[in-house]
């Protein structure tokens, strides 16, 4: 084993070729046939027609072949092994025709119907062409006498372009400085959520534990009133203010809707006034009368 390497080259068939199904002459080492549906679908919530592709049958072809420099050296050759899994694999679109699909009144209603149309039938043939200079990148290997191109074992990429190599390079720099720009834009937008869900933790953890506080001065105030009143907790009216204990509660804080006030101690709250029983701001009061 030689190490990863890239090599460039011509492609030369080791025996037979492959011959165009739709093309003459045009002969290869790679065929890929490809029936594509193509239809319009029904999206039921955008209210629209949307355009949807469906591949009902592919094929592909190969036989072996070789890369040999382009001034065609019989002496340097380099075999290709397991091309179908190289990662840039652009086959050259030799043969490409639509056939729409016929449609009569019937179908077009049961098409509505259904919120399916089809379109027709695309058939394409691609091929990697005999004598088309293409790059590899992958292992190189020495066996039986053969220098042979195939898959890293280390899990790299296998490339077969067209490409140059360094317009492959640029390529593949490309994508990961995209990828790396998704990835910093996804990192930041996750942050700021993460940092978003934990600061509504935090505001919901302190109200309720400035509930927790305002419940407990509350008792506290309540107590030593009722200490002051020479009154048990099971002597105040049910209807008594919560402040004084004395008056009867008659005024509605808006918006946060207690009534546990009367409009004397309603008017001795400090401004800016705020329930004392939640704490929101009190916007208004409605006076309530007990018939």
């Amino acid at each position: 084993m030689i190490g990863l390497v890239h090599s460039a080259g011509a492609v030369n068939p080791i025996k037979e070729t492959l011959n165009s199904q739709f093309v003459d002459g045009c002969k290869g080492v790679i065929q890929r046939l490809v029936l594509k549906e193509h239809k319009m679908v029904w999206n039921r919530t955008t209210h629209i027609w949307n355009d949807c592709e469906k591949i009902i049958h592919q094929r592909t072809n190969t036989v072996p072949f070789d890369l040999v420099p382009p001034d065609c050296n019989p002496g340097v050759s380099v075999r290709v092994i397991k091309p179908l899994e190289s990662s840039e694999l652009n086959l050259e679109t030799v043969f490409e025709k639509f056939h729409p699909a016929a449609q009569t009144f019937t179908d077009i209603i049961g098409h509505y119907i259904s919120g399916e149309r089809p379109k027709g039938i695309k058939e394409t043939e691609e091929m990697l062409r005999d004598k088309d200079i293409i790059t590899g990148v992958g292992e190189l290997v020495l066996d039986s006498n053969f220098i042979k191109l195939q898959p890293p074992k280390q899990g790299l990429q296998y490339y077969l372009s067209r490409l140059d190599f360094d317009s492959l390079v640029r390529k593949q720099e490309s994508k990961a400085k995209l990828w790396k720009i998704l990835t910093l834009v996804f990192g930041i937008i996750t942050c700021a959520t993460l940092l978003f869900i934990l600061r509504r933790q935090y505001k919901c953890y302190k109200t309720e534990q400035d509930q927790s506080r305002l419940q407990r001065e509350m008792s506290a105030v309540k107590k030593q009133r009722l200490q002051e009143l020479d009154l048990t907790e099971d002597e105040v009216p049910q209807n008594a203010c919560a402040i004084c204990l004395t008056r009867d509660r008659s005024c509605v804080f808006l918006e946060c809707g207690q009534v546990c006030s009367c409009m004397a101690c309603y008017e001795a709250l400090p401004v800016p006034k705020k329930c004392p029983i939640c704490r929101n701001a009190i916007s208004r009061i409605v006076p309530l009368y007990n018939s």
